[in-house]
Formats: structure tokens, sequence, C-alpha cells
């Protein structure tokens, strides 16, 4: 299983993530993206990392 992160201080909270793969990502009240788990059979966890404009999702 891949292993998802956010940089917190590298994260501003646009929401791309979270449109791609919401079973994953989630924009919480601190406007920042977070990860809520760690893997979904209908999302390219690796597209929503290319996706993130500040590049601050990482996909091990």
């Amino acid at each position: 299983m891949a292993k998802v992160a956010v940089d917190e201080t590298l994260c501003t909270g646009c929401g791309l993530c979270e449109g791609t793969c919401p079973e994953v990502f989630k924009v919480m009240e601190d406007n920042l993206a977070h990860v809520i788990a760690q893997g979904c059979k209908g999302c390219d966890l690796k597209q929503a990392a290319a996706d993130c404009p500040v590049e601050a999702i990482t996909v091990r």
C-alpha cells in the first residue's frame, strides 16, 4: 500500500487533491489538506501529487 503524506508547511489548501481523490484527502478547518486514508481503488494518488501546485503531496 502507498504511503501518502501532505507537507503542511507547503500546503495552501487549494483543494485540488480533495477534488481528485476525496476518499484520501480532505481540506479541514485549518485550511490545509489532510490525509484521511492511505489508499483508494478509484483514485490515482500519483496524479494527485503531480497536480499539487506547491508539490506538498508525497506518495511512496
